[in-house]
């Protein structure tokens, strides 16, 4: 996989914030190089959050976004506020991008605050220093040098309020630098969690299980498939792509016992059924909720499905938006189970991509999809919202496995979460 091909949900994700007509969209286009974001005089010209994928060096696949101001009035600029501050959920770095002339604003203030509550790394930029160079000379020089200074950190001024820089989008000063000390403040991709390379030996066999059904798309596997593919490969293991009928005859012949067995959850139940209890089985989602940092919450919280009641309202989130089929997973089959399983009439409620409401009060459980298109800022951020509200979080494959009876089973690879399980 190319760097173009990185998925987004794992690109350094950075979001430029700030008042209208501090310049964030030529600071943009500035540091991508590239005429990203459309740069007018007129206030507001951003109107909704611009994302790229692109690889920036020195950091490599990132993911840009610029937003729009901070400052923004009326009923439609409460809307675009609203939006900017759904981004700071899913950002890994913050350019505060002020206008060096005019300093920092109340609304800079309040997008310092939120960096700092949200433990945000930031970056204020001062931009437009060229004006400040014309205007103030020596001063302002002196100030820039010192913070362009890489041998010590005072020198970056690295205080609660941010790193400063001075720059300038239009003449391009400052931009390098700039770029520098974002990368400092980002995780390299060496300290990310594996999907399963880590569970995993070189030489080792793997056997995936994957439907190809209505809901399959056209021509290539889900996103948390190929991922999984990937990482089996790095690890320099046998990945061996298996229907789930046809799971039980490829163990039969294979010659080798595998490692580990991983299936779609909506063919759990089947796959546990053909694969030996002596082989390690687990599914997709419960992989990629380890990956996201949701594993342990949401197999704590999957014990409130014994706790619902008739009329209780359920919260089941897509973290993409896609095309639902007629037996859609989260919408159809996880409410059809659900039902089933508790005998109680729910209100099952559902919510996709970007829209993750903040108040859950009214909600009994929330249980979400295995977030392969959010990074782990988003999905941490969620399952805090959850937590913070006294409200149990789950996903797709821990519910699913734990209505069939084969939780245990399929988290046994993670020996200290099986005493989370109540016998």
């Amino acid at each position: 996989m190319g760097l173009n091909d990185t998925p987004s949900s794992d690109r350094i994700h950075i979001g430029f914030f700030g008042q209208r007509n501090a310049g964030k969209s030529s600071l943009v286009n500035a540091v991508t190089g590239q005429e990203l974001a459309v740069v007018s005089d007129v206030k507001g010209t951003t109107t909704d959050p611009v994302y790229k994928s692109m690889e920036l060096l020195p950091l490599g696949p990132v993911m840009i976004i610029d937003t729009p101001g901070f400052d923004d009035e009326g009923a439609l600029g409460e809307l675009r506020v609203k939006k900017t501050k759904q981004v700071l959920n899913k950002t890994d770095v913050a350019v505060l991008v002020v206008d060096a002339a005019k300093g920092l604003s109340g609304s800079d203030r309040e997008l310092i605050r939120l960096f700092q509550e949200k433990e945000i790394s930031y970056i204020i930029a001062y931009n437009k220093r060229d004006l400040l160079e014309s205007d103030e000379g020596d001063r302002t020089v002196s100030i820039m040098q010192d913070s362009s200074d890489e041998d010590t950190a005072e020198k970056e001024r690295a205080t609660q309020s941010g790193i400063e820089i001075y720059v300038s989008a239009k003449l391009y000063k400052g931009i390098e630098e700039l770029k520098e000390r974002i990368s400092r403040l980002t995780v390299t991709g060496n300290m990310k969690l594996q999907i399963v390379g880590d569970l995993i030996n070189p030489s080792d066999f793997v056997i995936l299980v994957v439907p190809i059904d209505k809901a399959a798309p056209k021509g290539r596997l889900i996103l948390p498939q190929q991922q999984t593919i990937r990482d089996i490969l790095e690890a320099d293991a046998v990945s061996i792509v298996v229907k789930e009928f046809e799971l039980r005859e490829t163990l039969e012949t294979l010659g080798k016992r595998p490692a580990l067995v991983i299936t779609d959850s909506q063919v759990f139940a089947k796959a546990s059924a053909d694969t030996p209890r002596d082989i390690p089985l687990t599914s997709f989602s419960i992989l990629m909720a380890r990956y996201k940092g949701l594993l342990e919450t949401a197999v704590k919280g999957v014990a409130a499905v014994e706790r619902l009641k008739d009329g209780d309202s359920v919260l089941i989130v897509e973290g993409c938006t896609h095309h639902r089929q007629c037996d859609d997973i989260g919408s159809v089959k996880i409410p059809r189970w659900l039902g089933q399983y508790t005998g109680k009439q729910l209100n099952c409620k559902t919510a996709m991509g970007a829209v993750f409401p903040e108040d859950l009060s009214e909600y009994a459980l929330v249980i979400h999809c295995g977030g392969c298109m959010l990074n782990e800022r988003e999905v941490k951020y969620r399952m805090k919202c959850a937590e913070d509200q006294n409200v149990p979080i789950t996903n797709y494959g821990i519910v699913i496995a734990y209505m069939q009876g084969i939780l245990k089973r399929s988290i046994e690879i993670f020996p200290h979460l099986l005493m989370e399980i109540e016998d």
